[in-house]
Parts: C-alpha cells; sequence; structure tokens
C-alpha cells in the first residue's frame, strides 16, 4: 500500500486492513485499504473536501478500478481537459495521469476501489484461485488503451457486485472480497465493448475554470440575481457551452444548483440568527418576496421557513 498512501496519515495500519487519512484546509478524507490477495487491494474512499493534491507516481504497472457510489470527480480526460466521475461510473485506468489536483465539485466522494499491483497480482491470483480463468493484463488492455483513465457510465449490471460491497458483515469480510474481486474480473472480462463508445463529455481547462469562478461568484452574491445571459458575458463563455460545462462539473443546471445552496443557506440563517426575520432571510439569499421564498423553501426542504424554524431547537 506504500505506494498508494504515501502522502497520507497513518491512523491504523495492520496486516490484512490499514487505514490512511487526508487533510487539507477544505476537509479531510479516509481511505480504509484489505489486503485481499498478495498484489490485490481493496479500498474505500470517503472524502469531504473541495481537492486534493496527490504526488502519486506508480514507480511499477498497476491497474486501478473505481467504483463512484456518491460525489463527483474531476479528472484529465485529454492533455488540458477534464470530465468527471458521478455516481454509478466505473473508471479503470493505469494511474499514470494522477499526479496534480484532484477536485471534487460537490465537496464529498465516497467509493470503493480495486487496485491491482500488476507484477505481484498476475503472479499470486492463478496460485490463489485453482483453474482462475481470467488473464488480468488481456483486461488491462482492453480498457486501458492510453495513459487516460476510461469510464463506464452507469453499466446496468456492475452496480449488484459493488453495491454488495458497502455493507459486508465483519465476519466474512475477507472471503466475501475475493469472491466479488473475481466476480468483477470475470465480468469485465465477458463485457463487450460496442465498437463506437459514447465518450463522456469533457470540457477544455479555460472552460471548467470559468464555470468554477461563476460559482464562486454566485456564491459570493447570493442576494443578488443575474440572468445566465449575464453570467455569461461577465465571464467571457457563450451560453450554451457554460451550461453544459457547469452541468457536467456539478451535476445539475445553475438554476438548481443555487436554489438548492441559496435554501440551505437559509435554512442555517433560520436556525442559528433568531435575531433576523423570515423576511430578512429571504432578501439575504436572493428573494423580495416572502411567498416566492416560503415557495421555494418548501420545495427544496419540505417545510415552511416557519416551521422548519420552529423545528430547530434556539
Amino acid at each position: 500500500m506504500d505506494f498508494y498512501c504515501e502522502q497520507a496519515i497513518p491512523i491504523m495500519e495492520g496486516e490484512k486492513c490499514s487505514i490512511y487519512q487526508f487533510r487539507n484546509e477544505t476537509g479531510e478524507g479516509t481511505i480504509t485499504v484489505y489486503n485481499v490477495f498478495p498484489g490485490v487491494i481493496l479500498a474505500y474512499n470517503d472524502f469531504h473536501m473541495r481537492y486534493y493534491d496527490s504526488r502519486f507516481q506508480p514507480g511499477r504497472e498497476v491497474f486501478c478500478i473505481d467504483h463512484c457510489r456518491e460525489g463527483r470527480l474531476e479528472y484529465t480526460a485529454k492533455n488540458e481537459a477534464y470530465s468527471y466521475v458521478e455516481a454509478g461510473d466505473l473508471k479503470l485506468d493505469r494511474r499514470l495521469t494522477h499526479t496534480g489536483m484532484f477536485e471534487m465539485p460537490l465537496c464529498h466522494y465516497h467509493g470503493a476501489m480495486v487496485s491491482f499491483d500488476m507484477e505481484s497480482a498476475c503472479r499470486s491470483l492463478p496460485q490463489e484461485i485453482k483453474d482462475f480463468p481470467v488473464d488480468l493484463r488481456k483486461i488491462r488492455d482492453k480498457f486501458c488503451r492510453d495513459i487516460y483513465p476510461a469510464v463506464i457510465h452507469e453499466p446496468c449490471s456492475i452496480e449488484h457486485i459493488f453495491g454488495e460491497l458497502y455493507a459486508v458483515p465483519e465476519k466474512i469480510k475477507m472471503p466475501y472480497f475475493k469472491v466479488k474481486i473475481l466476480e468483477l474480473l470475470l465480468y469485465l472480462e465477458a463485457l463487450e465493448l460496442p465498437e463506437h463508445t459514447e465518450e463522456k463529455p469533457y470540457f477544455y481547462k479555460t472552460q471548467v475554470e470559468k464555470v468554477k469562478a461563476i460559482q464562486r461568484f454566485l456564491t459570493e452574491h447570493m442576494d443578488e440575481n443575474f440572468t445566465q445571459e449575464e453570467l455569461a458575458e461577465r465571464f467571457g463563455i457563450s451560453l450554451t457551452p457554460m451550461k453544459r460545462c457547469f452541468k457536467s462539473v456539478f451535476g445539475t443546471t445553475i438554476g438548481n444548483w443555487l436554489l438548492e445552496y441559496r435554501m440551505n443557506r437559509a435554512a442555517v440563517l433560520l436556525g442559528t440568527r433568531r435575531d433576523l426575520s423570515v423576511m430578512e432571510i429571504a432578501g439575504l439569499v436572493g428573494y423580495d418576496s416572502p411567498s416566492k421564498f416560503a415557495m421555494a423553501f418548501r420545495r427544496v426542504m419540505g417545510l415552511s421557513p416557519t416551521e422548519y424554524r420552529g423545528r430547530i431547537r434556539p
């Protein structure tokens, strides 16, 4: 595991299970690692942070399979271009573009990863499992044709493989992990790739930087209202690419993102600023009409602002 978590803080290190922690000014994350076979690990990633800086360089031949359970992760899809792993996606790569800043636009990411040290895993798997039917190198070459990750978007049958890994009874973990890793490899070997795969949309660095700047601008001017045309003109980006890029980065439209952000901020204010009236809080989050604010708040939170405040203890 030294090749994966060299910049992390070890919390617990054992023969079969270790836990590592990442920290920066935006939050923290943990990786829980299980040594399943020689050269094969299963790790659970739980990050509550906006980004982390990776200094990782393989130094050896590795093959990694990441499943995103919740959240969103930015990755390099092409030179100076980015795409996004979202819930249900499977990302496969050789960790050849795994150095640098990795951003989590929703400030959280949860998932599982199966990682193979190819030299050790190719030697140990046939010894561990009699009549092992899978050629690990062929699977790696099938999906990882260049240095950039391959992403399978919401595969219909992958969910039951990974979904069951998130709630495994302690006493059967290790044998169950072995079965599931073999099942995953068999699935990937049998999976037929279409001749013309539909790639996930990717966006160039300048576009991504502009929509992230738009998001920051909206959080800093929550009490003001801007049309999307005004935002596009202010940040020098065409309207349609702005909409597409924002949705890819943050997983929803500008309007939906702003609505949820405003209502969540309003909920915090309703609970912590008892000196402010509901009408004053409405103004702080961009609403000059109390009735429209109440409708928006109920739509997101399921309660009226007054009902919500009444349920929050002072």
